[in-house]
C-alpha cells in the first residue's frame, strides 16, 4: 500500500503542511462526524421545558434509584488483548504512575506508587501504566512490585485483576527493562512508542519515515518475541502526523503483533472535532484495524484533553488513557474522573458507552494522589474540586433546597463524597434569607421573623468580611458575642529546629540548627545531614479542617544545588525535584 509513499529517503516525503488533510477514498467504512446531531440543541433549555423528565434523567440515576448506576451497568467483558466482545465497553488506561509522575515535583517513592496502584485496582481501571522501567533501577523495582502484588490480586465482586503496563521507547534496552518489570503480572503489557510527526522525525529523531517504520515494526515484533502477549504501540505526536503515514505505520505494527494502537495528541494541539475525525479516519482507513484496539492519549495544553478524549471514544476508540486529577507533563492529561463521569452521565448521547470504573472510589483516589504527588487540585476542579458540590449563591441555594436536581447533574454520593450538609450549602455574602433561615433550623434555633431580620443584617455584615460563615459564627451572632481575634507574628527569639532523617540504609541521623525562622532552621539542619546544598523551591501550608486547632498539610519542594540526574527521554541533565507532604 505505502511503498510508493515511502520512495523518498527525505524526512519531508510526508508533507506536514496539512497534517489533517482528507485521506484518499477507500471502499472500507464510511467516516462519520464524531458529534453528528446527537441531541436537541438546547438540552437544558427549551427541550428540557418540553420534557422536564429528560433533563433530570441523569440526576435521578444518582438520587432516585436505590441501586447505583455503576452497579446496574453491564458486567466488564472478559479481557482479551486485541478485542472487546462488547462494542460499547471502553477500557480505562490509567497512567497516573507514569505520565502523571512526570509532573514537576510529583516524584513518588516505590512504596507510594504501590499504595496508589492498589487504589487504582479498587477503582476498577482496566490497565495500570505503572512506570517507565528503563528510566531508573528504582522505577523498574516499583513496576515489578506492582506487577507482582497488584497484577495478581483479584479485587471487587467480579475478581478484577488489572493489566500492568510498562512504557518503553522503541529500543531493545527499554523493552527488556519493561518486560523484566511487568512479566510477573497475570496480564502484562509492554507499551512502546516512537515519534511520527515530521517535526519530531526531522528535529528530534533525525530519521526518515522509512527508518521510523522499520524501527517500529522491529521493536513491536521484538516485544512479542519475549513472550509478551499484549503490546501497545504509540505513534508519538499523532495529532500532527501525516494521515497517510499514520495509516501505513499502524498497518505495519499490527502485522508485527501490536494489540492496541494508541493515538496521542502529545502536545494538546487538536480540537475535539479534529481529534474525533482523526480516530474515525484511522478506523476507516487502516488495514487490519479490526485486529487491534484504538486508544486515545490527550494532553491538556489547550484545556481540551477531556473533550478530545470523549470525541475519540464517540468516534470508535475503545481505550482511553487518563490520569487521576488530570496530572501529567506540562498542563496535564485527560482527567479520569471527568472522562468517566461524563460517560456515565451522558451515556445515551455517547451511544451507550460504559466503563468498569467503580465511581464510589473516585474521591478517595483523588485525595490519595494529591497526598502522594503533592499536587493539589484547584477548588473549582470538575468532579473532585472543593467547590464542585458546594453552593454559595443565594439563587442556587434556594433551588437546591427545593430540589437538588436544579443545580447538580450528578450526586456527590456517586463519587464517594460525603458533604457536611445534605444540600452542599456554603454560607457566605451571596447567601439569601432562605438558605440562612434553613441553617438556623438545622442548628436547632427557632426565632421570630423580626428577630431573623435583625439577625440577617448582622449576618450580612460578618459575611462581607469572611469568605465563609461557619456554624460557630452563626451561634456567636445569635448570642450577640461576635469575637474576631487578631493574630500577630514576629521575631521574639531565635528559631531552632531538630531534624531526624532515615537514610536508604536505615540509619537514623539527627541534626540541630538555628535559623532566621523555623523553615530556614529546619532546612539548615537537613543540609547538615545530607551534606548537599539544597534549594527550597516551595513551602506552603493548607488547612484541612477549621478552627484554631485545625489539621493542616505542609508541602515542601526542594532541589539539589547540582545537576545530578538525566531525563529518561532527552538525556539532558537537571536538578531533580523532591516533594514532601505531611499532616
Amino acid at each position: 500500500m505505502a511503498s510508493s509513499l515511502l520512495s523518498s529517503p527525505k524526512p519531508s516525503s510526508f508533507s506536514s503542511a496539512n497534517p489533517t488533510s482528507t485521506p484518499r477514498p477507500r471502499p472500507r467504512a464510511q467516516t462519520l462526524s464524531p458529534f453528528r446531531a446527537a441531541a436537541p440543541r438546547f438540552s437544558h433549555g427549551l427541550a428540557a421545558a418540553a420534557n422536564p423528565s429528560a433533563s433530570r434523567r441523569c440526576y435521578h440515576r444518582a438520587f432516585a434509584r436505590p441501586v447505583r448506576a455503576s452497579m446496574a451497568q453491564p458486567r466488564r467483558p472478559e479481557y482479551v488483548p486485541n478485542r472487546i466482545d462488547d462494542p460499547n465497553y471502553v477500557r480505562v488506561f490509567d497512567t497516573t504512575l507514569r505520565d502523571g509522575e512526570q509532573s514537576p515535583g510529583a516524584t513518588m517513592t516505590s512504596a507510594e506508587k504501590l499504595v496508589v496502584a492498589r487504589q487504582l485496582a479498587r477503582l476498577g481501571v482496566d490497565i495500570i501504566e505503572a512506570g517507565f522501567p528503563a528510566s531508573s533501577p528504582d522505577d523498574l523495582d516499583a513496576v515489578r512490585s506492582i506487577a507482582i502484588e497488584v497484577g495478581n490480586t483479584p479485587v471487587g465482586e467480579d475478581g478484577h485483576v488489572p493489566v500492568i503496563c510498562g512504557l518503553s521507547r522503541c529500543n531493545k534496552r527499554d523493552i527488556d527493562a519493561a518486560w523484566e518489570a511487568v512479566r510477573h503480572a497475570r496480564r502484562p503489557r509492554i507499551h512502546t512508542f516512537i515519534a511520527t510527526s515530521e517535526i519530531h522525525m526531522q528535529h528530534k529523531l533525525r530519521k526518515t519515515p522509512e527508518q521510523v517504520v522499520a524501527i517500529a515494526k522491529e521493536m513491536v515484533a521484538y516485544a512479542r518475541s519475549l513472550g509478551c502477549p499484549d503490546v501497545e504501540f504509540s505513534p508519538e505526536d499523532a495529532g500532527r502526523s501525516n494521515r497517510e503515514f499514520l495509516y501505513h505505520i499502524l498497518e505495519e505494527v499490527i502485522k508485527a503483533g501490536a494489540t492496541t494502537l494508541n493515538i496521542p495528541d502529545t502536545v494538546g494541539y487538536t480540537l475535539p472535532y479534529e481529534f474525533g475525525k482523526l480516530i474515525a479516519d484511522i478506523k476507516a482507513n487502516t488495514p487490519g484495524i479490526e485486529n487491534a484496539i484504538i486508544s486515545t492519549h490527550c494532553q491538556n495544553d489547550l484545556g481540551l484533553a477531556t473533550a478530545n478524549t470523549l470525541a475519540g471514544a464517540h468516534a470508535g476508540a475503545r481505550q482511553l488513557e487518563v490520569t487521576i486529577n488530570g496530572i501529567g507533563e506540562r498542563a496535564g492529561n485527560a482527567s479520569l474522573e471527568e472522562v468517566v463521569m461524563a460517560i456515565k452521565c451522558r451515556r445515551e448521547l455517547l451511544g451507550g458507552l460504559y466503563t468498569g470504573i467503580n465511581t464510589q472510589h473516585i474521591t478517595m483516589s483523588s485525595k490519595m494522589v494529591q497526598e502522594h504527588s503533592g499536587l493539589h487540585v484547584q477548588p473549582h476542579k470538575a468532579i473532585v474540586g472543593a467547590n464542585a458540590f458546594a453552593h454559595e449563591s443565594g439563587i442556587h441555594q434556594d433551588g437546591m433546597l427545593k430540589y437538588k436536581g436544579t443545580y447538580e447533574i450528578i450526586s456527590p454520593d456517586d463519587i464517594g463524597l460525603t458533604r457536611a450538609n445534605e444540600f452542599g450549602i456554603v454560607l457566605g455574602k451571596l447567601s439569601g434569607r432562605h438558605a440562612v433561615r434553613s441553617k438556623l433550623v438545622e442548628l436547632g434555633y427557632e426565632i421570630t421573623d423580626k428577630e431573623f431580620e435583625d439577625f440577617f443584617k448582622r449576618y450580612k455584615e460578618v459575611a462581607e468580611k469572611k469568605k465563609r460563615v461557619t456554624d460557630e459564627d452563626i451561634e456567636a451572632l445569635l448570642s450577640d458575642e461576635i469575637f474576631q481575634p487578631k493574630a500577630t507574628c514576629g521575631t521574639l527569639g531565635l528559631s531552632t529546629a531538630t531534624v531526624k532523617l532515615i537514610g536508604p540504609d536505615g540509619e537514623e541521623k539527627i541534626a540541630c540548627a538555628v535559623g532566621t525562622g523555623p523553615v530556614d532552621a529546619a532546612y539548615k539542619a537537613v543540609d547538615d545531614i545530607i551534606q548537599i546544598p539544597t534549594v527550597l523551591r516551595e513551602y506552603s501550608m493548607t488547612s484541612v479542617t477549621e478552627g484554631i486547632d485545625a489539621i493542616a498539610t505542609t508541602r515542601v519542594v526542594v532541589t539539589g544545588d547540582v545537576s545530578d540526574s538525566k531525563h529518561a527521554l532527552t538525556g539532558h541533565s537537571f536538578s531533580r525535584a523532591f516533594s514532601i507532604e505531611n499532616f
